[in-house]
Protein backbone atom coordinates (compact mmCIF):
# COMPACT_ATOMS: atom_id res chain seq x y z
CA UNK A 1 0.00 0.00 0.00
CA UNK A 2 1.28 3.52 -0.77
CA UNK A 3 0.41 6.38 1.37
CA UNK A 4 -0.27 10.15 0.62
CA UNK A 5 0.03 12.96 3.02
CA UNK A 6 -1.08 16.48 1.63
CA UNK A 7 -0.51 19.54 3.90
CA UNK A 8 -1.81 22.50 2.43
CA UNK A 9 0.89 25.55 3.14
CA UNK A 10 0.36 29.51 3.06
CA UNK A 11 2.81 31.41 4.15
CA UNK A 12 4.38 29.12 7.03
CA UNK A 13 7.94 29.97 6.72
CA UNK A 14 8.67 30.12 10.38
CA UNK A 15 7.53 26.31 10.88
CA UNK A 16 7.59 24.81 7.72
CA UNK A 17 11.04 23.30 8.21
CA UNK A 18 10.16 21.61 11.35
CA UNK A 19 6.72 20.20 10.08
CA UNK A 20 8.72 18.83 6.95
CA UNK A 21 11.51 17.13 9.04
CA UNK A 22 8.70 15.96 11.71
CA UNK A 23 6.72 14.26 9.07
CA UNK A 24 9.38 12.74 7.40
CA UNK A 25 10.79 11.05 10.27
CA UNK A 26 7.28 9.83 11.09
CA UNK A 27 6.33 8.58 7.68
CA UNK A 28 9.61 7.02 7.19
CA UNK A 29 9.21 4.84 10.54
CA UNK A 30 5.45 4.20 9.80
CA UNK A 31 5.23 3.51 6.13
CA UNK A 32 7.28 1.33 3.27
CA UNK A 33 6.19 3.44 0.55
CA UNK A 34 5.08 7.33 0.97
CA UNK A 35 5.06 10.82 -0.35
CA UNK A 36 4.94 14.11 1.10
CA UNK A 37 3.13 16.75 -0.85
CA UNK A 38 3.23 20.36 0.32
CA UNK A 39 0.12 22.06 -1.61
CA UNK A 40 1.59 25.36 -1.88
CA UNK A 41 -1.54 28.03 -1.94
CA UNK A 42 0.40 30.89 -3.66
CA UNK A 43 2.59 31.92 -0.66
CA UNK A 44 4.68 35.24 -0.53
CA UNK A 45 6.90 34.20 1.49
CA UNK A 46 10.06 31.17 0.65
CA UNK A 47 7.72 28.57 2.20
CA UNK A 48 7.99 26.84 -1.09
CA UNK A 49 11.57 26.94 -1.48
CA UNK A 50 12.32 26.22 2.27
CA UNK A 51 10.45 22.77 1.37
CA UNK A 52 12.24 21.72 -1.74
CA UNK A 53 15.89 22.99 0.14
CA UNK A 54 15.91 20.11 2.56
CA UNK A 55 15.79 17.70 -0.70
CA UNK A 56 14.32 14.84 1.51
CA UNK A 57 13.43 11.57 -0.20
CA UNK A 58 9.47 11.34 -1.32
CA UNK A 59 9.08 15.45 -0.05
CA UNK A 60 7.58 17.70 -3.31
CA UNK A 61 5.92 21.11 -3.72
CA UNK A 62 2.70 21.20 -6.13
CA UNK A 63 0.88 24.91 -6.24
CA UNK A 64 0.22 27.62 -7.82
CA UNK A 65 1.33 31.27 -7.73
CA UNK A 66 -1.57 33.35 -6.73
CA UNK A 67 -2.89 32.50 -3.73
CA UNK A 68 -6.83 30.88 -3.74
CA UNK A 69 -8.15 29.55 -0.51
CA UNK A 70 -7.08 26.28 1.54
CA UNK A 71 -9.51 24.21 -0.58
CA UNK A 72 -7.66 25.21 -3.48
CA UNK A 73 -4.52 23.76 -1.85
CA UNK A 74 -6.00 20.77 -0.34
CA UNK A 75 -7.72 20.08 -3.98
CA UNK A 76 -4.57 20.42 -5.98
CA UNK A 77 -2.45 18.23 -3.58
CA UNK A 78 -5.44 15.61 -3.71
CA UNK A 79 -4.99 15.23 -7.44
CA UNK A 80 -1.59 14.85 -7.65
CA UNK A 81 -1.60 11.98 -4.98
CA UNK A 82 -0.64 8.08 -6.27
CA UNK A 83 -1.46 6.55 -3.02
CA UNK A 84 -3.95 4.04 -2.77
CA UNK A 85 -4.81 6.55 0.92
CA UNK A 86 -4.64 10.17 0.75
CA UNK A 87 -4.27 11.67 3.75
CA UNK A 88 -4.07 15.75 4.40
CA UNK A 89 -3.44 17.32 8.08
CA UNK A 90 -2.69 21.38 8.32
CA UNK A 91 1.03 22.79 8.48
CA UNK A 92 0.92 23.17 12.35
CA UNK A 93 0.30 19.41 12.71
CA UNK A 94 -2.59 20.68 15.19
CA UNK A 95 -3.71 16.73 16.02
CA UNK A 96 -0.14 15.56 16.36
CA UNK A 97 1.44 13.01 14.43
CA UNK A 98 0.00 9.61 16.15
CA UNK A 99 -3.12 10.08 14.22
CA UNK A 100 -1.68 9.59 10.74
CA UNK A 101 -1.01 6.02 11.45
CA UNK A 102 -4.47 5.81 13.50
CA UNK A 103 -6.31 7.11 10.54
CA UNK A 104 -4.45 4.85 7.91
CA UNK A 105 -5.23 1.54 10.23
CA UNK A 106 -9.02 2.41 11.15
CA UNK A 107 -9.81 2.69 7.29
CA UNK A 108 -7.91 -0.44 6.30
CA UNK A 109 -9.98 -1.97 9.01
CA UNK A 110 -12.48 -1.02 7.73
CA UNK A 111 -12.95 -2.29 4.20
CA UNK A 112 -16.42 -1.11 3.63
CA UNK A 113 -15.31 2.69 4.05
CA UNK A 114 -14.24 5.47 1.80
CA UNK A 115 -13.90 8.41 3.66
CA UNK A 116 -12.50 8.70 7.24
CA UNK A 117 -13.19 12.12 9.22
CA UNK A 118 -11.93 13.01 12.43
CA UNK A 119 -13.86 14.15 15.07
CA UNK A 120 -12.93 16.60 18.23
CA UNK A 121 -16.54 15.80 19.46
CA UNK A 122 -16.22 12.23 19.36
CA UNK A 123 -12.99 12.31 21.32
CA UNK A 124 -13.06 12.90 25.42
CA UNK A 125 -10.02 15.38 25.64
CA UNK A 126 -11.33 16.53 21.71
CA UNK A 127 -11.04 20.34 22.23
CA UNK A 128 -8.53 20.44 25.53
CA UNK A 129 -6.78 23.29 25.81
CA UNK A 130 -9.62 25.67 24.39
CA UNK A 131 -10.51 28.42 26.22
CA UNK A 132 -14.78 28.35 27.34
CA UNK A 133 -15.68 30.70 25.12
CA UNK A 134 -13.21 29.21 21.83
CA UNK A 135 -14.63 25.84 22.71
CA UNK A 136 -18.65 27.29 22.47
CA UNK A 137 -18.05 29.02 19.47
CA UNK A 138 -16.42 26.40 17.40
CA UNK A 139 -19.05 23.92 18.80
CA UNK A 140 -21.99 26.39 17.99
CA UNK A 141 -19.77 27.08 14.35
CA UNK A 142 -19.85 23.30 13.15
CA UNK A 143 -23.57 22.89 14.43
CA UNK A 144 -24.85 25.58 12.53
CA UNK A 145 -22.92 24.71 9.39
CA UNK A 146 -24.07 20.93 9.84
CA UNK A 147 -27.79 21.68 10.00
CA UNK A 148 -27.84 23.89 7.53
CA UNK A 149 -26.03 21.30 5.11
CA UNK A 150 -27.92 18.75 5.77
CA UNK A 151 -24.93 16.60 7.32
CA UNK A 152 -24.79 13.85 9.75
CA UNK A 153 -20.74 14.27 10.96
CA UNK A 154 -20.38 15.32 14.08
CA UNK A 155 -17.04 17.62 13.21
CA UNK A 156 -17.57 18.13 9.13
CA UNK A 157 -14.97 20.90 9.55
CA UNK A 158 -11.77 19.14 11.23
CA UNK A 159 -8.69 19.54 9.55
CA UNK A 160 -8.17 15.68 9.86
CA UNK A 161 -9.74 13.83 7.03
CA UNK A 162 -8.80 10.22 4.85
CA UNK A 163 -9.80 8.97 1.06
CA UNK A 164 -9.74 5.51 -0.32
CA UNK A 165 -8.45 4.62 -3.81
CA UNK A 166 -11.30 5.88 -6.36
CA UNK A 167 -12.68 8.13 -3.97
CA UNK A 168 -9.95 10.48 -3.75
CA UNK A 169 -9.73 11.35 -7.68
CA UNK A 170 -13.89 11.04 -8.13
CA UNK A 171 -14.52 13.44 -5.20
CA UNK A 172 -11.70 16.04 -5.65
CA UNK A 173 -11.88 16.01 -9.58
CA UNK A 174 -15.81 17.74 -9.09
CA UNK A 175 -15.08 20.27 -6.35
CA UNK A 176 -14.66 23.86 -7.07
CA UNK A 177 -14.83 25.40 -3.50
CA UNK A 178 -11.51 27.31 -3.22
CA UNK A 179 -12.09 28.34 0.34
CA UNK A 180 -12.85 26.98 3.65
CA UNK A 181 -16.45 25.73 2.70
CA UNK A 182 -14.11 22.50 0.66
CA UNK A 183 -14.88 20.36 3.63
CA UNK A 184 -18.69 20.34 3.39
CA UNK A 185 -18.10 19.62 -0.69
CA UNK A 186 -15.75 16.54 0.04
CA UNK A 187 -18.53 15.36 2.15
CA UNK A 188 -21.77 15.98 0.42
CA UNK A 189 -19.89 14.98 -2.86
CA UNK A 190 -18.89 11.73 -1.31
CA UNK A 191 -22.46 11.45 -0.04
CA UNK A 192 -24.23 11.83 -4.15
CA UNK A 193 -21.32 9.48 -5.20
CA UNK A 194 -22.27 6.63 -2.78
CA UNK A 195 -18.96 6.28 -0.59
CA UNK A 196 -19.40 5.43 2.73
CA UNK A 197 -17.76 7.50 5.97
CA UNK A 198 -16.46 6.99 9.22
CA UNK A 199 -15.05 9.17 12.24
CA UNK A 200 -12.30 8.51 14.09
CA UNK A 201 -12.06 10.57 18.06
CA UNK A 202 -8.79 13.10 17.17
CA UNK A 203 -7.94 15.70 19.96
CA UNK A 204 -6.08 19.00 19.30
CA UNK A 205 -2.16 18.65 20.34
CA UNK A 206 -0.68 21.86 18.95
CA UNK A 207 -2.56 25.05 19.61
CA UNK A 208 -2.25 28.19 17.49
CA UNK A 209 -4.25 31.22 16.81
CA UNK A 210 -7.35 29.97 14.24
CA UNK A 211 -7.75 31.92 10.91
CA UNK A 212 -11.40 31.32 11.13
CA UNK A 213 -13.12 34.44 11.70
CA UNK A 214 -16.53 32.60 13.30
CA UNK A 215 -19.36 35.10 12.74
CA UNK A 216 -17.91 36.42 9.81
CA UNK A 217 -16.80 33.58 8.05
CA UNK A 218 -20.23 31.42 9.38
CA UNK A 219 -22.28 33.75 6.88
CA UNK A 220 -19.85 33.47 4.28
CA UNK A 221 -20.14 29.90 4.80
CA UNK A 222 -23.57 29.70 4.93
CA UNK A 223 -23.89 31.45 1.52
CA UNK A 224 -21.15 29.01 0.18
CA UNK A 225 -22.83 26.38 1.33
CA UNK A 226 -26.01 27.15 -0.42
CA UNK A 227 -24.31 27.44 -3.96
CA UNK A 228 -22.36 23.79 -3.38
CA UNK A 229 -25.83 22.04 -2.44
CA UNK A 230 -27.06 23.07 -5.60
CA UNK A 231 -24.33 22.22 -7.60
CA UNK A 232 -23.79 18.93 -6.07
CA UNK A 233 -27.61 17.95 -6.55
CA UNK A 234 -27.46 18.60 -10.18
CA UNK A 235 -24.62 16.54 -10.13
Amino acid sequence: MKFSLIVPMYNESKIIQDTVRTLTDYLQANFDDYELIFADDGSTDDSKALVEALKLPNVRVVGYEKNRGKGCAVRTGMLAATGDIAMFLDSDLAYGTDVIRQGVDLLLANPDKDMLIGSRVKHPEGYSGYTAIRKLASRVYIVVLNIAGGLRQSDSQCGCKLFRGKAIHEIFSRMQTDGFAFDFEAILWAQKLGYSIMEMPVKIINHRESKVRVLHDSVQMLLELRRIKKRVAKG
